[in-house]
Formats: C-alpha cells, structure tokens, sequence
C-alpha cells in the first residue's frame, strides 16, 4: 500500500507525546513490511521540510497553531495526484475535517475527545474553539472507520452516535528490548512523573499531594521528565510550596535516560484529567514500575486497580498523598504490584498493533472498494 498520514506533529517534535510514538511506532513496522508511508505534519524550529525517519517520508509545512489550514490546500494542490491507497487522519487537537474532501479510501485513528476537560488546558475563547470544532468533528467524521486505543474511547464514540463496527482497537504498546525491569531494586522515596508538561494533564496536583507526603516522608523526592507550556507554571507552584529542592524539572529527556531513570523510581504518578490510553502508564510498567493514576477515561484502561497500580479519584489530592504514602511505606505491595506490571506490560507489544492496524487499513480499502 501507499500511505499518506495526517497529523499534526512528528517524532521528532520537542511537543509531540504519546499520539506521534504509536503513529511512528506503528508506521514504521509498517513500512518494514513493504508499504511506502509519507507523513505530513506541521514544521518547528530546526526541523528541515523534508526528512526520512525510520523509512517513513515526512514533509513538514505551517506553523504548530494552524496547521490545520495547510492540510486541504496541500491534499488539492499535491496529494490526491500521488495515487494514495488509503490516507490516515490522525484526529486530534483541531481536526483537518478531511471526510469533506478526501476521495481515496479514509481511515481515522483517536486517542480522546476533549470535551470539557479542555477548559482547564487553556483560557476561554481558545476552549470553545476547540470543543466546538470537536463536536463539529463527531459529526463529520460519524460514517469514517476509526482506529481507537482504548475502550473507554471506544465507549465514548459509541456514545456519540458511531458504529460500533466501524470501530477497532490498535493499542498503545512499548518496545520490549528497551523497556525491560531493573537489575536493582528501586530507591523507595523516588517518585516520577514522564509525559508532557500541559495543564490538562494535571502535575499540579501531584505538587500539591507531594508537599504533603514530604510533611511524612522529608528524603521524598519527585522527578518530573517531559516538557511542555504548563512547565513555568508548575515551576512557580514548586517555589510557592517551598519544595524546590525535592523537585527536579528535567525537560525533555531521551529513551534511554528514561528508562534509566524509570528504574530508579518506586512509583510513577499520571494525575490528568483524560487520557486516550496512557502509553507512560505501560513504558513504566514495563520497567517494573506501579502508576497511580487519577480513575479517568484511558487511564482506567491501562492501570489494573491493585494489581498493577492504584487508581484515585480526579482532583482528590489528599487521597493521592495517602497512595503515595502507602506505596512508599508498604514494600510488599509495591513488589506485587511491580511483578504484576511487568506481566501486564509484556502484552502490549508493537508489531501486534502493527498487524493489527494492516488489517484494519486493509478493511477500510475493502469497504470503499465494495
């Protein structure tokens, strides 16, 4: 087949999260497999037009804020004259509303919808925009197959009026030569958060419930790697609750220092609001690390309560201290549920989300063509 997949950032990305790794995790396997993938997504500083990563064909125009207006000029102009098999829509942030013009065979992928959560990822006007192109969207795109990454996504569009045979699951996974549990035990007052630094993915929360734990356990430390817009903000909260020198801000970090600092940790926290899936929840699991995470939509899917982590109610700090503090103080626990998270995590494996999107993208090509 040749592809042509739409999204608005790539791997390379300093903000691109959990969306462009199962994209180009997925992609190039794909492309391993005899298939000629082109990506078009938007530009950042550095990043040259064009590049190949991994045998996958990125071109890159447009800024990150309005990327979505390039896309139609560039499918009328250019792309429907390459004799695409299928083209992708990588649904996320402002759709491109491609099933208004796209004529090859179509396929979408979504991670989550938004919804109100939005409101607390940025300021009003900029808020209604999206929630109002989002609902404009779950029209739009009703009648397109989807490839979803978790049940509750799968839930939640089948609550917005989709087929439910149109829907199929392509996991979130982890590369298993890379993230594999540590050789040492871990440092047992180590806590960590990975993942991007944006408000709807709530770090605040997990700042304020570790100021608390520090009152109990004063040798806690906290390592928050990532980066993103919310990153000054949550440097202010460290400094108001005085617990800076607990706290390490370390930016974007790469795989192999992740994963090193993964297996130093006790536990790893995900505090968001939503979540399409939670690919941190499965890299930390892998290494043989236990996730509480606030019981969400996504994140209900990819931690198992008590066995592989603790879930807690969203926004409930106290209660999120109170885990913290359980995981650190109870070291068997922390041991089952380590064990049980590796086990869980050998699952999700990426070639089988690869089969598994071939099959799907084979089905879409079936359907047009029927």
């Amino acid at each position: 087949m040749n592809i042509l997949v739409l999204n608005w950032q790539d791997i390379r990305n300093p903000m691109g999260g959990g969306a462009e790794v199962h994209l180009h995790e997925i992609f190039k396997r794909i492309v391993a497999r005899g298939h000629t993938v082109t990506l078009f997504c938007s530009r950042f500083p550095t990043a040259p037009a064009e590049e190949t990563i991994d045998g996958i064909r990125i071109l890159r125009q447009g800024g990150r804020r309005l990327f979505n207006y390039w896309v139609y000029p560039n499918y009328r102009r250019r792309f429907r004259h390459e004799h695409y098999d299928v083209i992708v829509d990588d649904v996320n942030k402002i759709p491109f509303f491609t099933p208004l013009f796209v004529k090859e065979p179509l396929a979408g992928i979504l991670h989550h919808l938004f919804g109100k959560s939005i409101f607390s990822e940025t300021s009003l006007l900029p808020a209604l925009y999206v929630l109002g192109a989002e609902r404009l969207a779950l029209r739009v795109y009703r009648n397109i197959p989807m490839a979803v990454v978790s049940e509750s996504t799968r839930r939640e569009l089948i609550g917005n009026g989709f087929d439910d045979g149109r829907l199929s699951l392509v996991s979130n996974c982890v590369d298993h030569s890379l993230y594999t549990p540590a050789a040492q035990p871990p440092q047992p007052h180590l806590i960590g958060y990975l993942g991007r630094l944006k408000k709807y993915k709530s770090v605040e929360d997990l700042l304020f419930a570790f100021a608390i734990v520090l009152k109990e356990v004063p040798d806690a430390r906290l390592v928050i790697m990532g980066d993103g817009d919310a990153r000054p903000s949550l440097e202010r909260v460290a400094s108001d609750l005085k617990i800076t020198s607990h706290v390490n801000f370390l930016g974007f970090v790469s795989p192999s220092e992740k994963i090193r600092r993964l297996h130093l940790m006790s536990v790893v926290v995900n505090a968001s609001a939503k979540e399409g899936w939670g690919l941190t929840v499965i890299e930390a699991n892998a290494c043989g690390v236990p996730v509480i995470a606030s019981d969400v939509p996504g994140l209900r899917d990819s931690v198992v309560h008590e066995k592989t982590g603790l879930l807690y109610e969203y926004g409930d700090i106290e209660q999120l201290a109170e885990k913290i503090l359980l995981l650190m103080r109870d070291g068997n626990l922390r041991a089952r549920l380590s064990e049980e998270a590796v086990t869980w995590a050998r699952q999700f494996d990426w070639e089988h989300s690869a089969d598994a999107m071939l099959r799907f993208l084979e089905s879409v090509m079936r359907r047009q063509a029927g």
